[in-house]
């Protein structure tokens, strides 16, 4: 003991040394224009020092009525012989205050903090939750969990042999570190129109699900993205339906499947708004020019396959440009055995469509192909006009965006910047502006000939006065094709010859009308009349003046 006097100093100390954590405030999630969507709200933690406590009944009793919880099982909390019993966290602070005045011995009430979302069900699959250690469960929360997260502190007590915590010697404190905020591009009013837009149609269609996707196709940021049913992140345990699951395994799958975003996470057949990517990969490859004209009688024969038009009669003589506009499918199997089966992989993989978007969300999923070596001329040709593979939402609208740009790949993404606690910029996030994935003049084609669908085409009823929208329609039919159920999609972007916003509908399997250019065309345009003099694109006065 002479000899390692300081080590068993050290031990004799550590006996009569208490610690206890001080939770540290998490950073707050902003929107794009500074607008708190996370934030922290004080609670308290409730825990019992047994050593401490001179009156276990009443104890029991105070804690059990407070906190509305059952008297047995607080007084087998009470009694149970440990340096440090949890009673219960996440308790509201008005709770916290009214046990701390009754000045119960051996009753701890420290405040730390609980994750709060101001907007409860906005962009639920978006922002994510935290778990009851305030740590990011899902969703942006755990993306960026190494900013948000801060540095916890401690209190550090000296007691008695017994445990007593002795009164005369002051403690050791260490202040916790809050974490910083995250600014995101994500746009509260936005995103809250775009939610109730997805919400309305789903009623109206009695549809299964909704999605929409609004991004900036120039430089990748996204303004909302809406899965719903969205669910409440200050809820996030209790489900959004009213099936009640039979046991815990169910109800443990129903949970994941509600926090599920399938803007990212789910594949789906992309249908005619995949025939952008046809078209472009056949411009760039020069198999097919403007002044090209195809022939609809209503069908294409493929090996022993007769495969329809949309339109029973045909569409008979048109153009390369009318076959966009009417998304015919005999033209787009001509255009793609045209291309081939090599300039078709090779165009995917250019396009950045064989990987994932890099899309700053956990859960990311790729695209379902076939291998090359499987793919024949039936195969060819439905993959044409977006049929037999599957590819994510944000991957098809990432690439139509890319395609309309000018032909920069872009990086989808929310990361904007972080902040620490007194103001001060500490990180911009930068992204990739990615490869030249088509030329400029294949971009200024496709613009112009998308402009045409929705001026001219099949996508008029996105039309609005005064602005040149370009977009694409599509109506894909799900597996088992007997089913009879279907995906009804559009996408649109304005303006047209320099696109700076960008919005994608899906439905899935509405009831009654279920044609894309019918159903979602008019929810692109609803949203566009209400966001665009919001993001301040004027109408062009010349097209007034012009009708």
């Amino acid at each position: 003991m002479i000899f390692e006097a300081d080590y068993y100093q050290q031990k004799a100390e550590a006996l009569h040394e208490r610690e206890r954590e001080i939770k540290a405030a998490r950073g707050e999630i902003l929107d794009r224009t500074g607008l708190v969507l996370a934030t922290n709200k004080t609670v308290c933690t409730i825990s019992v020092i047994h050593s401490q406590v001179t009156d276990e009944e009443r104890v029991s009793q105070v804690l059990a009525k407070e906190m509305e919880m059952d008297l047995e099982t607080i007084k087998e909390k009470v009694s149970k012989v440990s340096s440090r019993e949890k009673i219960k966290s996440n308790v509201e602070k008005s709770i916290g205050d009214r046990i701390r005045a009754y000045g119960l011995d051996g009753v701890k009430v420290d405040e730390d903090f609980k994750r709060y979302y101001p907007y409860d069900e906005l962009a639920s699959k978006i922002l994510g939750f935290t778990g009851s250690d305030n740590q990011g469960i899902i969703g942006l929360e755990v993306k960026y969990e190494e900013w948000l997260k801060g540095v916890n502190g401690t209190i550090l007590t000296t007691t008695d042999a017994r445990g007593i915590e002795l009164e005369n010697i002051a403690e050791d404190r260490v202040e916790p570190v809050a974490g910083n905020t995250l600014q995101i591009s994500l746009d509260y009013s936005i995103q809250n129109y775009a939610q109730q837009a997805a919400e309305k149609v789903m009623e109206e269609k009695q549809a299964d699900g909704v999605e929409i996707l609004i991004m900036n196709p120039q430089n990748g940021e996204i303004y909302a993205c809406v899965d719903v049913p969205e669910f409440n992140l200050n809820e996030p345990f209790v489900l959004n339906t009213d099936v009640v699951p039979k046991d815990e395994e169910e109800r443990q799958d129903m949970l994941n499947q509600m926090w599920r975003n399938g803007c990212i996470s789910d594949t789906y057949e992309p249908g005619s708004i995949f025939k952008v990517f046809t078209a472009s990969a056949a411009l760039e490859a020069g198999v097919v020019s403007l002044k090209d004209n195809f022939y609809c009688p209503g069908y294409k024969l493929v090996d022993d396959r007769r495969i329809r038009c949309a339109r029973v009669g045909g569409h008979g003589s048109e153009t390369f440009m009318e076959s966009v506009q009417n998304s015919c499918n005999p033209a787009f199997i001509e255009i793609g055995a045209r291309l081939g089966t090599e300039n078709f992989y090779k165009y995917f993989k250019q396009f950045g469509m064989m990987g994932k978007t890099g899309i700053d969300l956990p859960g990311e999923a790729s695209a379902v192909i076939h291998k090359k070596e499987n793919v024949g001329a039936v195969e060819l040709a439905t993959m044409s006009f977006g049929q037999s593979f599957q590819i994510t939402p944000m991957q098809m609208a990432t690439t139509v965006c890319s395609i309309v740009n000018g032909g920069k790949r872009i990086t989808p993404h929310f990361g904007v910047a972080v902040y620490d606690e007194n103001g001060k910029k500490i990180q911009t996030f930068s992204y990739d502006d990615g490869e030249q994935i088509v030329s400029e003049k294949t971009s200024e084609t496709m613009q112009m000939i998308l402009e045409s669908v929705v001026s001219e085409g099949g996508g008029n009823k996105a039309y609005i006065e005064g602005y040149e929208i370009g977009g694409k329609t599509a109506t894909s039919q799900t597996l088992p094709r007997s089913a009879n159920k279907y995906i009804s999609s559009f996408i649109g972007f304005t303006p047209a010859d320099d696109p700076v916003v960008a919005a994608m509908v899906i439905i899935y399997n509405p009831k009654g009308i279920y044609y894309g250019g019918t159903i979602a065309a008019p929810v692109v345009k609803d949203i566009f009349e209400n966001i665009l003099p919001y993001l301040g694109i004027e109408k062009e006065e010349s097209v007034e003046n012009q009708s």
